[in-house]
């Protein structure tokens, strides 16, 4: 943590809330304070306008395209994160135990989610628990007391047998399963890419749909109903036509199913906002995808539709409201950005920070 002598000064546009606008705010022993500290002799003064640092909704640090990675890379995963000013991540699923980023001050903060919890051969190898349903309810257990809070469902992928995407889990198995992790303490969150899973984990109680890229006319007001949140990645989203391409051949079933989704996929997004569905941000980073790419998830959303003011919020304020961790408060960590410009008139100002702050120290 930061030496109680240090004091640092950000001054300009300090963004509170998204029309909470103060002039300027004071790190003291890496935490907050809107009073400048008497006597203050050893001031850094940064400017520009400010906002907590964003969140990542849906991030897997530990995690590659073909399973777990050495610490080593997992730092380096969580360094390109945090340049690009992303300092609080959700990480909804890991085989990695990254526990050791708490103990480093200069890292962002990490939400885990535990390991991905999937149907027998129906998830990527080496990424999740492959069980079987009457296995749920005591994996969903184990994963809600080793997480912070949350569990990972997969809760559809290929089905080889239809050659589509099918649900994984039957009702009864995610009802118990969810009840479970209600009961821990823990929230539980879903992979759905297709239709047919939802209204079986919605109607289970389920917290949060990731990709969501199924939801129809039918669903979207069984969400908002329920207040289900969805992370769309739509940074993600925007592989489906290189995946379907490869699985022409072999699932052609499948892979016209992602086309489609793809093509719907502003459409769906904007749909569940206008009525009302929580929707964050998220890149869905560590698995194909590149870190780091947080502020260009905000622009997807502008893309689809979302105010731009919203879509900040999505990455900020509101998200970290509902992940439970505090913003700009009084008394709270300092971790926060710096930009050029005020983000809420043009979103691409996120993804050039002028300086990141991680515990009241200047990281970038």
């Amino acid at each position: 943590m930061s030496d109680q002598s240090t004091v640092l000064r950000v001054k300009g546009r300090v963004l509170v809330g998204p029309q909470d606008v103060r002039d300027e705010l004071w790190v003291v022993g890496g935490r907050i304070s809107y009073e400048a500290p008497a006597g203050a002799r050893d001031v850094t003064t940064v400017e520009g306008w400010a906002l907590p640092g964003l969140v990542d909704a849906h991030c897997h640090v530990g995690l590659d395209a073909h399973g777990p990675v050495p610490d080593e890379v997992a730092e380096k995963q969580a360094l390109t994160d945090r340049d690009a000013g992303t300092l609080l991540i959700r990480d909804a699923g890991s085989p990695s135990d990254t526990r050791w980023i708490d103990d480093r001050a200069d890292l962002p903060k990490i939400i885990r989610a535990g390991r991905h919890i999937a149907r027998t051969r129906r998830y990527i190898r080496n990424f999740a628990h492959e069980i079987e349903p009457e296995q749920l309810v005591e994996y969903v257990a184990q994963e809600a007391r080793r997480g912070d809070g949350w569990v990972k469902l997969v809760g559809d992928w290929l089905d080889r047998s239809s050659g589509d995407l099918g649900a994984c889990w039957p009702a009864a198995a995610v009802r118990d399963a969810i009840a479970e992790a209600h009961r821990l303490g823990a929230r539980v969150t879903a992979h759905c890419f297709a239709e047919d899973s939802l209204v079986d984990l919605v109607e289970a109680g389920i917290d949060c749909i990731e990709h969501a890229t199924g939801l129809t006319e039918e669903t979207i007001p069984l969400f908002a109903e329920r207040g289900v949140a969805i992370v769309p990645t739509l940074v993600n989203i925007a592989t489906f036509p290189r995946l379907a391409e490869q699985g022409d051949a072999k699932f052609p079933i499948w892979a016209d199913h992602m086309r489609r989704l793809y093509e719907r996929r502003y459409d769906t997004v904007r749909s569940a906002y206008d009525a009302g569905v929580p929707v964050f941000v998220g890149t869905d980073a560590g698995g194909a995808l590149a870190h780091g790419l947080a502020g260009a998830e905000v622009g997807e959303l502008v893309t689809a539709g979302i105010p731009a003011v919203e879509a900040v919020s999505a990455a900020t304020w509101r998200a970290r409201e509902w992940l439970g961790r505090p913003g700009l408060e009084e008394g709270a960590p300092a971790d926060l950005v710096v930009y050029e410009a005020d983000p809420r008139a043009d979103v691409r100002v996120l993804g050039a920070p002028r300086r990141v702050v991680v515990n009241g120290v200047v990281v970038g």
